[in-house]
């Protein structure tokens, strides 16, 4: 099968396109055909890593993927002869955290269940590529947001809200929490962040949010660029300080959750830019600009 392949750490020219073996799923494994994936942050952040510094981070089930791709969607060919939840045929979305091989691939094997990742059965109103672009993003936000138990009517700043993780953030506090949401972004995605349903944007080009003295229930860093010390005076307290650098967890109830709010028509997937398998060493570079909107997919010709 077609993958993308890196040996080694470096920059965007390090993934190349190779052969490599077809998987085969064990007893408890699903072969999943791929048809959609993503290139994350997270998967530019690992690509330029300092081999050492990988080692800590297997502490904590993060595994260097010769294959990249931390999510994706796609098509069961196959199952091991132990799955029960799953069977040939489904159409699934999920993520490879905590895995050994990722998701940029024709195909991708992974267990039914393992304490890393997920895999679930894809909303039935998105297409692959928008399966693929809301597993990682939209169970970091939703997670986050969880734990600040934010209560309806109460204010949520998402700062970044224009990338993956705070495009989910600005639905889910408005849509499922029913929080009254102000987005940051700038002056480019103001009308973006608005169709997502904040109910107020800044642009941060224009504005220092920390001076406008306006205060909220909770400000939400979407980019990790934050810190309490920047924002204590805008909220009540250091628990209503939410950022994606505080530890996640991939739970199969919240991606079912998501699934169930994006047919329900409260979540969509943002894409920016779409890139063929062949091309994921430019999407990357793309990713690694800074530039992005929401989610970069990667895209099967099947």
């Amino acid at each position: 099968m077609k993958a993308i392949v890196s040996t080694k750490q470096g920059p965007p020219e390090v993934l190349q396109l190779g052969d490599v073996e077809k998987p085969a799923p064990n007893g408890n494994e699903v072969l999943v055909k791929v048809h959609a994936s993503t290139v994350t942050i997270g998967d530019v952040i690992l690509r330029k890593m300092h081999p050492l510094l990988l080692l800590p981070l297997r502490l904590f089930g993060v595994k260097r993927k010769e294959i990249p791709g931390h999510e994706f969607a796609g098509e069961v060919e196959a199952v091991g002869r132990d799955v029960k939840r799953f069977k040939a045929g489904d159409q699934v979305f999920g993520t490879t955290t905590g895995l050994s091989v990722g998701a940029n691939a024709e195909y991708v094997c992974v267990p039914e269940e393992w304490a890393a990742g997920v895999l679930a059965v894809k909303p039935t109103n998105l297409t692959y590529p928008e399966s693929a672009a809301m597993p990682v993003g939209g169970m970091t936000a939703l997670f986050i947001l969880q734990k600040g138990n934010i209560q309806p009517g109460q204010s949520v700043l998402v700062y970044g809200a224009s990338g993956s993780v705070g495009t989910f953030a600005v639905q889910l506090a408005k849509h499922h929490f029913g929080a009254v949401v102000t987005g940051m972004c700038s002056a480019a995605n103001v009308e973006l962040v608005k169709s997502l349903g904040a109910d107020q944007v800044i642009d941060y080009t224009k504005e220092d949010f920390t001076r406008k003295g306006q205060t909220y229930d909770f400000i939400f860093d979407a980019v990790g660029k934050l810190s309490f010390t920047n924002v204590e005076k805008l909220i009540p307290h250091k628990n209503r300080f939410l950022s994606v650098q505080s530890s996640t967890s991939e739970r199969v109830e919240n991606l079912m959750l998501l699934k169930e709010l994006a047919e329900n028509g409260k979540i969509r997937p943002v894409i920016d830019k779409s890139y063929p398998l062949e091309q994921t060493a430019e999407a990357h570079r793309y990713v690694e600009s800074g530039r992005k909107k929401g989610n970069v997919v990667i895209t099967m010709m099947w």
